[in-house]
């Protein structure tokens, strides 16, 4: 896949995620937190008193494995280390934290035609709770 098809999929994924946590009763914090060099997490969210750092993976299917098996060692720990970064310019120190996955798949009809807009369909979101440590 192209990296700007990858780009839009990613964007349509956090989009999709960040609806489903609302409806699910999470406050969203920020979407796409950004520290130069470092990286980028991509959508900060509070349930309860747990502050959840959330990696979106998005997929239009199953053929290159389970969506979370991107979420490789080094990811988890530039994820750690922006977490870091947000709990101290946010000062919040006194919250439980965790990282958490959402996975979605998506897929999109072979014929779709509307406007020049792609229409596609929510096959399934699975959210990671605790996904690594």
């Amino acid at each position: 896949m192209r990296k700007d098809k990858r780009k839009t999929l990613g964007r349509l994924g956090e989009s999709i995620a960040t609806d489903y946590l609302i409806k699910n009763g999470y406050t969203i914090l920020e979407n796409n937190f950004k520290v130069h060099r470092l990286g980028e997490i991509d959508i900060v969210a509070k349930q309860g008193e747990s502050i959840c750092f959330m990696e979106v993976k998005t997929r239009t299917g199953d053929s290159f494995g389970i969506p979370s098996e991107a979420v490789i060692k080094q990811k988890q720990e530039k994820i750690k280390r922006l977490a870091q970064v947000y709990i101290k310019k946010n000062s919040l120190f006194e919250h439980d934290i965790r990282f958490d996955v959402v996975e979605i798949i998506v897929t999109y009809p072979a014929a779709c035609k509307n406007g020049g807009k792609h229409e596609y369909e929510v096959r399934s979101i699975n959210l990671i709770e605790n996904a690594f440590y």
